[in-house]
């Protein structure tokens, strides 16, 4: 797959008069765009129901305009239910998927009717203490053992902190049962990321038959089966993206061959995807502002990990585009990097690349979820804008860069930092 901007040189160059670098920039039209491939995928399935996990993107334009095509909210801490709740995203609308998970947020799940979905069998008891038992509930899988696609090890989920076992889940079910909740729900991840047409057909199989199996044992109603995230996207150019096309039929299929027979074809589909929902659709911008010539060649920006965490954090591939030179060959080799106190502060090590000189634009690609949203103070850094490419090609600021007045606000109690802006 070739890696193409959906900015030029010159879009960046007019953008950077009114909103400076770094900044991230999403794409509305390519967003609404794939939210419809999605629904079309799932079409077949008619509860099926996508829940944006808000934590890859927690911006409230981005949720409205998700909204606007028919997605719900998958919500995993307070400030994250109350930022839908401001977007007018409520009740059945919003899964609230957590772990650890602190009194307050159980409540305001509770207080919004959003379906809450239990990581652990002790959180029955601590719930109970709490919120309202309501008719639609759920609880998260976790089927121990290592997952294997196509005699390949994607994950380990006996080593994940998430979900409950088979046994927990039966048990975990009568009580609520006993509680009165009438539809009940399955939820699993499983792996991260996986650019695997096969990822969720294999998931929903395995659900799927655990659904057929929990309901016999224990009489209760599944309504749902959430096959929550994983489905990723193609970071390097020459990988092959997912097919949701594909992805949609090969689940159901699974669907026919498991549920139907055994009379459980009124079962929802839900998904949580962030990653394949905006990825890709969002980038970095930032500008050359040094050069650096010793033992390698650098390339210094104003962006820095504190932007974006994922190439320092896990060694993540994000590729890169010198804006105006597209077609230039990459005979140069460099570490681009920012200017955290950290040796890992790098976006790219080695990295074959055009020339690059100071005043370049350079375009970090897919970092539409988990980028803005990782982002931190460290070393004082500022976290930066984030814009909207409307679909009419103007530009919109979703979100204001951070000024050393926000920095300064959560211990500006004694007036020390007064007249700082």
């Amino acid at each position: 797959m070739e890696k193409k901007p959906f900015l030029t040189l010159q879009q960046v160059q007019e953008i950077a008069k009114t909103y400076p670098t770094p900044f991230h920039i999403y794409d509305e039209k390519a967003i609404r765009e794939n939210a419809r491939r999605v629904k079309a995928a799932f079409a077949w399935n008619p509860g099926f129901k996508e829940y944006f996990a808000v934590k890859a993107t927690p911006n409230p334009r981005l949720l409205q305009i998700l909204h606007e095509e028919g997605f719900g909210c998958d919500c995993s801490s307070l400030p994250e239910l109350q930022m839908s709740r401001a977007c007018g995203i409520t009740g059945h609308e919003v899964m609230f998927s957590s772990n650890v998970t602190p009194a307050k947020d159980y409540k305001l799940a509770s207080d919004m009717d959003a379906i809450i979905n239990f990581d652990d069998i002790t959180h029955l008891d601590f719930y109970d203490k709490i919120g309202e038992w309501k008719e639609t509930m759920s609880c998260r899988f976790n089927p121990g053992g290592d997952f294997v696609l196509d005699n390949e090890i994607m994950d380990t989920p006996q080593e994940a902190k998430y979900g409950m076992t088979r046994e927990q889940l039966v048990d975990a079910f009568l009580y609520m049962k006993a509680k009165g909740v009438k539809h009940f729900g399955i939820h699993a991840f499983l792996a991260s990321n996986t650019v695997a047409n096969e990822y969720y057909p294999a998931l929903a199989r395995i659900l799927f038959h655990l659904a057929v199996e929990v309901q016999r044992e224990t009489g209760v109603h599944i309504a749902f089966i959430n096959l929550s995230g994983g489905v990723g996207i193609p970071y390097r150019p020459g990988q092959e993206p997912n097919d949701i096309m594909a992805i949609g039929e090969g689940v159901h299929q699974a669907y026919d061959e498991v549920l139907v027979p055994a009379g459980m074809d009124d079962v929802a589909i839900y998904t949580e995807m962030g990653r394949f929902i905006l990825g890709p659709y969002g980038a970095l911008v930032s500008q050359c502002i040094h050069q650096k010539h010793t033992y390698k060649e650098y390339v210094g920006l104003d962006a820095c990990a504190a932007n974006l965490m994922r190439p320092a954090m896990y060694g993540a591939y994000h590729h890169i585009t010198v804006l105006g030179k597209e077609d230039a060959l990459c005979d140069h080799t460099y570490d681009v990097t920012g200017g955290l106190c950290e040796n890992n502060d790098k976006f790219a090590i080695d990295r074959s690349l055009p020339e690059i000189e100071v005043g370049d634009y350079l375009y970090i690609h897919d970092t539409g979820a988990h980028g803005y949203s990782m982002g931190y103070n460290y070393n004082a850094k500022l976290r930066s804008a984030e814009l909207l490419l409307r679909e009419d090609g103007s530009v919109e600021m979703i979100r204001r860069a951070e000024t050393p007045k926000d920095y300064f606000a959560t211990f500006d109690f004694t007036g020390l930092f007064d007249g700082i802006e």
